[in-house]
Formats: structure tokens, sequence, C-alpha cells
């Protein structure tokens, strides 16, 4: 969009961005944290505000950044072992969590998920907030959440479904070839080293 076709809509830009309807990220900010996060932070917030309200400058044309390039959209294909959750939900195994799908959420539904463990410490995974299905899309974390068995998945609506996603497991360890790995210890002296000579039998012949 230039700044002619951005100029008219100024007013309703700022509306909507502080509203948090723009752009369409649905999730509240800092409950959960995500890789693919598109919501505003704070400071981007601001500096929308202090340009409309001082009059929507174009400035200089030597201080445009270059076109902004579109990034695909995060796209989840079905993984095995993703687990689909309608009301609380406890985990049978530990379970690696790359990232969240509301699969099935009405519009205009706001909920809070949140991961409870064992221990009872409580986890915030995603606060979705006045949600729409035709901006649907998966979060995915940041880092991946190891869970243990027993977690309990809290939120999530009996009515709506929201898929985990499973993180991909951590690849094994490498095995050392035969010639890098630990040598037994062996009594034998190793070649080219002259073995130390035994001078306790002949010290009993001589006595």
């Amino acid at each position: 969009m230039t700044y002619s076709e951005g100029r008219p809509w100024a007013v309703a830009i700022k509306e909507e961005a502080l509203a948090r309807r723009m752009p369409p990220w649905g999730a509240v900010k800092g409950f959960g944290d995500f890789r693919n996060d598109q919501a505003l932070t704070p400071e981007q917030l601001e500096l929308i505000v202090s340009w409309v309200d001082g009059g929507v400058p174009e400035g200089e044309e030597k201080d445009l950044p270059p076109p902004p390039k579109a990034s695909p959209d995060a796209t989840v294909t079905d993984h095995h072992g993703e687990i689909a959750v309608s009301g609380d939900y406890t985990l049978k195994h530990a379970f690696l969590l790359d990232g969240l799908l509301p699969k099935t959420v009405p519009d205009k539904v706001s909920i809070q998920i949140t991961a409870q463990r064992p221990d009872g410490s409580l986890e915030p995974l995603l606060w979705l907030s006045n949600y729409k299905t035709q901006f649907g899309h998966p979060f995915l974390l940041r880092m991946p959440l190891e869970l243990p068995a027993g977690t309990v998945i809290r939120g999530v609506p009996k009515d709506s479904t929201v898929i985990l996603l499973p993180g991909a497991a951590a690849p094994a360890p490498t095995a050392l070839s035969p010639e890098h790995q630990s040598k037994p210890y062996s009594p034998h002296p190793s070649a080219g080293i002259a073995p130390t000579r035994d001078t306790s039998a002949r010290a009993e012949t001589l006595k």
C-alpha cells in the first residue's frame, strides 16, 4: 500500500490497531511467546498514534524503507502425534509442544488456554481474544515446551477444538566409530613399548 492509498484511512488504521484488530493476529500479546507473532508492540502502536495525531506527514522519499516483502503464512500439515483438545485434557504421556492450532473455535470467542503441570505450576499457552475464524492460523511457540505426563490442558471449551502440535524430537547421539571408541584396559603392553622386567622371581631364586 502506498501513502496516497493509505492516507484516507489513517484514522481507521489507528482505531483498528489500538483495538488489536489489525494486523490480524488474534491473540493477546504477552500470554505465551510465539515465533510467528504478528502483533504490534507498544512502541509501534505509539508510532502510529503519533503519526495520525500529527497530521499524517508523508516524510521524505529518501527516508523511505525498501518495499516490504510478503512473507509466506505459516502452514501446518498433519503431524504424527498431534492431540485434539476439547474441554480439559490430561496428557497420558510426556509431550513436546511446538504450537497450538485453533481448529473449530466460534467467532468472537475469547479463551485462555493454560497447561497445569503435576507439581501445580501453571504455564500460559494461548489467549484468543475476539477470535475470527477467517484469520485462523497456527500459533507456533518460540521454543518447544516440554510437558510431563499428567499435565492438564485447561481453557478449551467443550464445543471447540484446539490442536496441540508436537515438536520434533531431539536427534539421537551419533555413535562413535570403533577407532574413536574408548578401548578397555589391557594388562598386556602396547606394541612398541618394552615391558617392565619382573625381577621378583629372580630375587627369590637368589635367596
